[in-house]
């Protein structure tokens, strides 16, 4: 039982899971992950996206998010099961040192661990990086979700009432944030995601 996680080095470890590979997503994941979201966009109000991404879209979604974020897949095989990443949590400059973490896995791998999985890289990177603060935005109830990012320490900072309104239903959303470093009075710039190994 194992997880391998490769950095963008290469550098492998192992851990504990089903020959799970984590590693960092390439521009020809992007079908495999556009597959994935495509459910929670038509289905579901995990996310407020109305529109499934194409590989085309995802792939420029991909490329943009790793000039600054990790955006990691989880691969089975030779299957993309599932994915997490991070992005700027609100575009104005003073906030680049606070992140948006969000993760997604495919409807038939739920329960097996992945998500966490890639929560336990993802997390500590982010921390190497040079982030002070991780959110995640939740549509509520988002039980299983909102269980994930509390076993991973985050805690709930606030909702906002009726925020959206999807599949005939007007949904809440919760913020739930973690502390990554300490807050100083002289924060180092956040570090690329490629200087920064998936592993210590």
């Amino acid at each position: 039982m194992s997880v391998e996680f490769y950095g963008s080095q290469l550098a492998g470890i192992m851990a504990a899971m089903h020959g799970i590979i984590i590693r960092m997503a390439r521009a020809a994941d992007a079908g495999e992950i556009a597959g994935i979201y495509a459910p929670y966009v038509t289905d579901t109000a995990i996310t407020f996206d109305e529109a499934a991404a194409d590989a085309a879209a995802m792939s420029r979604k991909i490329r943009a998010i790793l000039a600054t974020h990790p955006f990691l897949v989880a691969q089975l095989g030779q299957r993309v099961v599932g994915y997490a990443y991070a992005s700027e949590f609100r575009p104005r400059a003073s906030f680049r040192w606070a992140v948006e973490v969000t993760v997604y896995v495919s409807r038939e791998h739920h329960r097996r661990g992945i998500g966490r999985a890639l929560y336990d890289v993802l997390l500590p990177m982010l921390s190497r990086q040079g982030f002070v603060s991780a959110y995640a935005v939740i549509t509520l109830p988002g039980l299983a979700s909102v269980a994930l990012h509390e076993k991973f320490g985050f805690t709930r900072a606030g909702v906002l009432q009726a925020a959206g309104f999807k599949l005939g239903t007007w949904h809440d959303v919760g913020y739930w944030q973690r502390q990554l470093n300490e807050p100083t009075t002289n924060p180092r710039e956040p570090a690329p995601p490629m200087d920064v190994n998936l592993v210590p």
